[in-house]
């Protein structure tokens, strides 16, 4: 059997455990979680026994070792369904800091800290974020000073996905004063360490399934081995990851649009205006096949970015354009598709409302759409 059957038989078999996983676990709850505005921390748990959990890991920290495109593959499947708020808490934990650790940690720390992740009983989080410092990372000012065998982290972060329940965070950190991105180093933060608190939760106007947090970081002292990678190679460590992470949330667009539109289409085949269906109106059909055909473009491209990624081929500039195009591709064609409930798309009675909201983020984090278009720029024309 080749290695692209073998493939496609994991991606079919994880795509199966998941619907299923995620039918009995997720959507009988999703109403109550959208109003409380929060998930049970045992949820990731549950994904967790179920062997959903960071699936690309190696095998042996108790994970599947498959492509980095099964996890890709959840996060399509929760976005679909419309779980777009627990998409991204999965995206964080499973496509960002756990291949974090497992590319750049020692083995000490992948040793104690996959195995928690894989089942659940350790979610992550990424601190990079600051009130000063959005998609701007070199303005960086939380710090981290020396003092003997051990560090001592200080500042604060905000608008930090699984920030409420996070056991392990990922933190950016200003290590050597004055040099910038030159002098930013990544610590891994037990949030059970002293000096480590979080503020309210983060009310948003979507994701209300993501717990979003302000963190703060009081005197907190690590031990030596908390650094993740070298002294000051945090931006490194941050800009190879990048591509990835900007993968991630393309999985989330694409596959949300394509949920949307699946609801739409039902939708329009049931309700009747003036004595016939909406779809039999011209302008919902040339409206939808619109929205198919912009979809099916942005699918494409992304299947093209994945499988260049599977072969340690995607670049900076593709990431960056495959997040500008899909991201602003699903928040056009969600709102094309809520146009076409009427008024009862303004109501949260209808998915295609939590479609909506949940979209509008996506063109804000993991850089905003107005830096996905400077980097791309930049390859073209260099900096002015």
């Amino acid at each position: 059997m080749t290695a692209a059957a073998i493939h496609n038989e994991d991606m079919t078999l994880f795509r199966d455990m998941a619907r299923r996983a995620f039918s009995q676990e997720i959507l009988p709850n999703i109403e109550s979680w959208e109003a409380a505005h929060a998930v049970p921390r045992e949820l990731w748990r549950t994904l967790g026994a179920a062997g959903l959990l960071c699936p690309d890991m190696p095998e042996e920290f108790g994970a599947a070792g498959t492509t980095a495109q099964v996890t890709l593959a959840m996060i399509e499947e929760l976005s679909h369904m419309g779980f777009g708020g627990i998409a991204s808490g999965y995206g964080i934990h499973s496509n960002i800091v756990a291949p974090y650790i497992n590319h750049f940690g020692s083995d000490a720390q992948r040793q104690y800290w996959l195995p928690k992740m894989v089942t659940g009983d350790a979610l992550g989080a990424l601190a990079m974020t600051e009130p000063g410092a959005g998609s701007d990372v070199q303005a960086i000012r939380s710090n981290a000073v020396r003092d003997g065998d051990e560090w001592i982290l200080n500042g604060s972060k905000v608008f930090i996905t699984n920030g409420m329940l996070a056991d392990i965070v990922v933190v950016a950190a200003i290590t050597d004063p004055g040099k910038g991105a030159k002098g930013t180093s990544l610590f891994l933060v037990d949030a059970t360490l002293p000096g480590f608190s979080r503020g309210q939760k983060i009310e948003k106007i979507g994701q209300h399934t993501s717990d979003t947090a302000e963190l703060f970081f009081n005197d907190v002292r690590l031990p030596a081995d908390a650094l993740l990678g070298e002294e000051n190679k945090g931006f490194v460590i941050m800009m190879t990851e990048l591509p990835r992470e900007r993968l991630g949330i393309g999985a989330q667009a694409v596959a949300a649009a394509e949920g949307a539109l699946e609801i739409t289409v039902d939708y329009v085949k049931e309700r009747k205006a003036f004595g016939q269906t909406i779809g039999a109106f011209q302008n919902t059909r040339f409206k939808l096949a619109d929205v198919k055909t912009r979809i099916a473009l942005n699918r494409a491209f992304y299947d093209q970015c994945a499988e260049a990624y599977n072969r340690g081929e995607l670049s900076a500039d593709n990431a960056a354009m495959l997040k500008l195009a899909t991201c602003e591709m699903q928040c056009e064609v969600i709102d094309d598709c809520l146009q076409l409930f009427g008024g009862y798309g303004y109501t949260v009675e209808y998915p295609i409302s939590r479609f909506y909201v949940d979209a509008r983020i996506q063109r804000i984090y993991g850089g905003t759409s107005e830096i996905m278009r400077e980097l791309v720029a930049r390859t073209m024309l260099g900096k002015a």
